[in-house]
């Protein structure tokens, strides 16, 4: 018979922690007492609203202000909501406006292939796939949605940051580089020569870098900018996908990532070296 385990409590919740919390909360309950009928409010009004103190609310609305997620009109005194907003709102606008323009395109292209296709993004030094078509196949690979992964070993995220400015590529490059599979390339000198083959050639490759067994060529999407904001990749089974077979697929998978560029505003001619 196995002895009893031994059950650790958990640490209650002290006052520090449950105040910090009630603050986020108090913040957030903040910026969205404004609307459209209300674009200034003034502190008594916000207490009165949040039932909270006066003193509460300027301390609140003061953070807010540095943060630039809120302004102060200097003539009323009256506070609205900042441009810092507006920028993080961009950020979410800009991630759903990739994946609704991509989604024909991706569909496409399993299609052609038969693969799985993925679109990612990149998310604090690596990737985030959005959005992925598995493969019809019996044999096929699963993308992890919404999971955050690294550039430097993964088709996506070379894509992504062979174009990205110097300041993005050498955080990547500063690591950690994690050496996922054997073949995984951790060294920063032959990571900035494989940044520059895919600035040459337009496309990305992956060959069992960041997964065992798993193959995968990708290429950017750029916004009306010109900035690459994604990619676009088709991954599959080294049984099925050789580097040959990549190297085929190539064309259309540019071809795609040209179009859904387009829809995004992007309007100049797709060249593989612009952004580097």
């Amino acid at each position: 018979m196995n002895a009893p385990q031994k059950q650790t409590e958990k640490p209650a919740k002290g006052p520090a922690t449950r105040n910090r919390l009630s603050s986020v909360a108090t913040a957030i309950h903040l910026l969205k007492a404004f609307s459209e009928n209300e674009v200034e409010i003034g502190v008594s009004a916000l207490a009165k609203k949040l039932k909270v103190a006066k003193s509460t609310v300027h301390r609140l609305a003061q953070t807010l202000v540095a943060e630039g997620l809120l302004e102060q009109n200097p003539q009323t005194e009256r506070y609205r909501l900042g441009v810092g907003l507006f920028a993080l709102g961009t950020l979410v606008r800009r991630r759903m406006d990739l994946s609704n323009e991509a989604r024909p395109y991706l569909f496409d292209l399993r299609k052609l292939t038969g693969e799985t296709i993925i679109l990612g993004i990149p998310a604090d030094g690596g990737i985030m796939h959005i959005y992925d078509l598995e493969s019809p196949q019996a044999l096929a690979i699963k993308s992890d949605l919404g999971a955050r992964k690294p550039a430097h070993c993964s088709a996506v995220g070379r894509a992504i940051y062979a174009f990205a400015p110097p300041a993005a590529m050498e955080e990547v490059l500063a690591g950690p580089l994690q050496r996922r599979t054997p073949k995984s390339v951790t060294d920063p000198e032959r990571l900035r020569a494989i940044f520059a083959e895919v600035r040459a050639r337009g496309v990305a490759f992956e060959d069992e870098e960041n997964e065992p067994g798993i193959r995968a060529v990708a290429a950017p999407v750029r916004d009306s900018t010109g900035a690459v904001i994604g990619a676009v990749a088709i991954a599959g089974p080294l049984q099925r996908l050789s580097m040959e077979t990549l190297e085929g697929y190539s064309q259309p998978l540019l071809a795609a990532a040209a179009t859904i560029s387009s829809r995004l505003g992007y309007t100049a001619a797709y060249q593989h070296d612009l952004g580097s």
